[in-house]
Order: C-alpha cells, then structure tokens, then sequence
C-alpha cells in the first residue's frame, strides 16, 4: 500500500473522532448554556443544540474532506508524520475556531437577554403622581 494512501487513511480516521468528540462535548455541554440563553425554552435549546450541530459537521468534515489532498508523494516515515502534523494541525486550529466562533454568537445573544430582562422593572408602576409646582 502507498505511504500516501496510509496518510490519508490515518488523517480521515483521527479528523472525523476528533470532530465527533468536539461535537458531542460541544452538545452536551452547551444545551445548558442554551437553555440560559432562550430563558429555559428546553424544547427549543434542544432544537438549536441539534441545528448547531449538524452545522458543525458540515463545516468541519467538509473542511476535512477539502483539505485531504496533498500534491506531494510521501517517500518515508517522517514524510507521513510531517504531513499528518500539518493536517491534523489544521484541523484542530478550525474545531477551536468553530467553538470560539460558536460561544461568540451565543454569549452576545445571552448578553441581549440579560439586557432586555434589566429594562423592565421589577415591580409594575401602581399609580401616577401630579408634578409638584415650584420644585
């Protein structure tokens, strides 16, 4: 078998438990935040989680699949590991981007939240009083 074949076998394998493992962290984890963020509407922080998810999976094993392909014939050993290093390096630095990329939105739609629930006050007005004259 091709020392190239064996990269790429190598790389696909490692990419995609990575990117499933972030996933399922991610989606575990954030339904709490979610649910937070759309004041304790579980129904649809299990909709959102869902939908971020399967957007996460998109993006990233797309990317992995993108960026499968490597012009250079690998001859030894330390050629598999240089390029797998590069590879797998990449697509560790685009899972991180993607999680801080997600926890960005998320936090910003949370601050919103928490800024509209500060507006109201926390007793409704019980009356109304005449402006004094002279003060």
């Amino acid at each position: 078998m091709d020392r190239t074949v064996v990269a790429y076998v190598i790389y696909l394998l490692v990419s995609i438990a990575l990117t499933v493992w972030v996933a399922r962290t991610l989606s575990r984890n954030g339904r709490v935040f979610l649910a937070d963020v759309l004041h304790g509407n579980e129904k649809l922080a299990d909709a959102v989680n869902h939908l971020l998810v399967v957007g996460f999976y998109l993006v990233n094993l797309g990317f992995v699949a993108f960026y499968l392909g490597d012009e250079e014939t690998l001859t030894d050993t330390r050629g598999i590991f240089e390029a797998l290093s590069t590879k797998l390096g990449v697509v560790l630095l685009v899972l991180g981007v993607m999680h801080l990329g997600n926890v960005y939105v998320l936090n910003r739609i949370r601050r919103r939240g928490v800024m509209e629930r500060e507006q109201l006050p926390p007793v409704p007005p019980q009356g109304w009083a005449a402006p004094t004259a002279g003060v």
